[in-house]
């Protein structure tokens, strides 16, 4: 790989807003964490799942390439013993080297067949010279949802709300209007004739309390719902393609150490999607995408860590169809007693779509 790659990386890194992230400032420390959660084991047990099913996916299909092994990983978990150790290892590794993409693909011509399709627990000293080789790093995240039914869902939904919001609107300028034509009240005839199809998705406006009357009381209530009805429209619609904010950095630090193409595919239950690190760059560069393609959140089940939602229907379809796992519940015992209770999942095929894949990958080989 020429160091053409990270020149460009370097340089979209440049353009990205430091109030977003800025790349000149350290990564927060981690806290070590110290118990685990049933929910946070069956989260693990399912990006597990969804990194064999790419895994399995590549090899059973390709002929001129390699998919291995390569995040680090553990199966010991907060709370049993040689997590502190190897959290503590983890994090040096961050700084050090950077955060390792869950997955390496190779031409079979530089594939190590005897280190095998794991490496992921071999040091990264090890690995320098062999890491450069790989033709992509690939970090996969997983989501419990179907895509296509979730979108038609969303649909739906902004076709139900608009609906009520106009019919809303309608009622109140026919019923109420010699209300709203008094001058301490008329501004809400502006604010009223302004909704549009268009203007929904921005529209806000104060409820003003009205209760000195029966009729400015119901005026005062069909007004509620209106609002009502245009927070539901203005709620997030798609779903996407996540990048915490923190993982940018030390993704970053990976691609300055390795110049390796990487990439994110984000794994639902019935598609693939994936969004090259670069683009992601290009996106949030630009704050004319901010609300449009992407949205920036705190995550309450991530310890209100700062991240990014990216549209993964922004990204390339990798995967058109996926056979659902098996799973099944399993209880483990931890120290004092303590039982954990979670799923783990077994099985399921991702059929690829090849062009698609080569294409986000820049692979130019006819035959992949």
């Amino acid at each position: 790989m020429s160091p053409t790659y990270y020149n460009r990386i370097r340089e979209l890194t440049r353009a990205v807003p430091a109030t977003l992230v800025d790349f000149n400032l350290p990564r927060d420390v981690a806290r070590t964490p110290t118990q685990a959660s049933s929910n946070f084991i069956t989260n693990k047990e399912q990006g597990d799942w969804a990194e064999n099913l790419i895994l399995r996916a590549i090899n059973e299909t390709s002929k001129n390439f390699v998919a291995i092994k390569y995040g680090k990983s553990d199966d010991v978990i907060a709370g049993e013993e040689g997590f502190d150790e190897f959290y503590q290892e983890f994090q040096t590794e961050l700084d050090t080297i950077g955060k390792r993409p869950d997955i390496l693909i190779f031409k079979k011509a530089d594939f190590k067949p005897e280190w095998g399709y794991d490496i992921s627990k071999r040091p990264h000293s090890e690995l320098t010279e062999y890491v450069k080789r790989a033709v992509a790093g690939i970090e996969i995240r997983s989501s419990t949802f179907l895509i296509d039914k979730y979108d038609a869902a969303m649909h739906a939904r902004t076709v139900k709300f608009t609906r009520a919001a106009f019919q809303i609107k309608d009622e109140i300028l026919t019923g109420y209007r010699d209300l709203l034509e008094h001058q301490s009240r008329e501004k809400y005839i502006d604010v009223l004739e302004g909704l549009t199809e268009e203007t929904l998705s921005i529209s806000d406006f104060r409820i003003p309390g009205w209760s000195s009357s029966e009729r400015l009381l119901q005026v005062n209530e069909l007004l509620k719902e209106i609002k009502k009805a245009i927070k539901e429209i203005q709620k997030r619609d798609f779903l996407s393609i996540t990048a915490k904010v923190e993982d940018i950095k030390v993704v970053y630090k990976w691609v300055e150490t390795f110049n390796v193409p990487h990439y994110y595919f984000q794994v639902f239950f019935d598609k693939v999607y994936g969004i090259s690190f670069e683009q992601i760059l290009e996106l949030i560069s630009n704050p004319d995408n901010e609300g449009v393609i992407f949205s920036v959140e705190k995550n309450t089940k991530n310890q209100n860590k700062t991240t990014i939602h990216i549209n993964s229907k922004s990204g390339i379809q990798i995967a058109y169809k996926i056979d659902e796992p098996e799973h099944k519940s399993i209880r483990k015992e931890m120290d004092r007693g303590r039982l954990l209770f979670y799923v783990t999942f077994k099985g399921g095929t991702a059929y690829l779509d090849v062009n698609n894949l080569r294409k986000i990958l820049g692979i130019s080989e006819v035959t992949f």
